[in-house]
């Protein structure tokens, strides 16, 4: 972290790196070139709202497949554990391997599956032409690894809640969805709260799953901030600029841990 602070006040290049000579100090230069490009704020723009899809559909589907967990009998239960744990231990780069054979142009198993559908033809369709449909298929990449965390940890929150509550509520004539909103929900709400922010911190830092789909060479469009420090770095070799850009996205993620230990201090978890 030092080096990386110090790096981003420094203007350093090719000549420096290679002839090991100390680079010239820059000041705040690098921060008033990144902030004042157009495309930085694009690409934190995309990556605030990548991360908002991203921990959206992964609280959703965890909070489902956790309350499904309760319904199912127990061999059931185990077996959709055993699952998700196998899907939670699966490496980024096998994981990412199988989505791009899935939606492989020319052999990928999604696109003929759609095509059997009534009126289309999705043949040799390429997703990543298209950077929404590209960012979708990314976008399915991280939520099926984050995916087992979330619902592992709701469920563990769900089976803690006594039985004896839930029923009061349906005796006392609440609905289901009552039930859930004003008993089952309010239970589990500081585990969900702290699996929220910690799935927002590793979402908003993002950047196997799309170095990965795209093959080591990601076009501009698929930039977010993870990605646009490493190609300013190692790949333009402007590397005083990639580590502010760097240091910048820990600033923003620091945030975001102040509003977890903030959350958690007022649901009372953190004396």
């Amino acid at each position: 972290m030092v080096d990386l602070v110090t790096l981003a006040f420094q203007d350093m290049t090719r000549k420096e790196l290679f002839s090991g000579t100390a680079p010239p100090w820059a000041g705040l230069r690098q921060f008033r070139t990144i902030l004042g490009d157009g495309f930085f704020w694009t690409v934190t723009a995309r990556t605030a709202l990548f991360t908002l899809v991203c921990v959206t559909l992964t609280m959703a589907l965890g909070l489902l497949t956790a309350l499904l967990m309760r319904l199912v009998s127990p061999w059931v239960r185990a077996v959709l554990a055993g699952i998700l744990v196998a899907v939670w231990a699966m490496p980024v780069m096998v994981a990412a391997a199988i989505f791009r054979w899935l939606f492989d142009a020319d052999y990928g198993v999604v696109n003929w599956l759609l095509s059997t559908l009534p009126g289309l033809d999705l043949a040799r369709h390429n997703w990543f032409t298209d950077p929404l449909q590209g960012f979708a298929v990314i976008t399915a990449v991280v939520v099926w690894g984050a995916l087992p965390f979330a619902a592992i940890s709701l469920h563990a929150a769900l089976a803690q809640i006594p039985p004896e509550l839930e029923e009061a509520a349906l005796i006392d004539g609440a609905r289901p969805s009552q039930v859930f909103r004003y008993v089952t929900f309010p239970a589990i709400k500081p585990l969900f709260v702290m699996v929220t922010t910690l799935m927002s911190i590793w979402d908003f830092g993002v950047f196997n799953q799309i170095w990965l789909m795209r093959g080591g060479q990601p076009e501009r469009e698929y930039y977010l901030l993870g990605v646009y420090s490493f190609i300013e770095s190692f790949a333009v070799n402007r590397y005083s600029a990639g580590a502010a850009i760097a240091l910048v996205t820990v600033v923003l993620l620091l945030a975001g841990a102040v509003l977890y230990l903030r959350q958690m201090l007022r649901l009372g978890e953190v004396e």
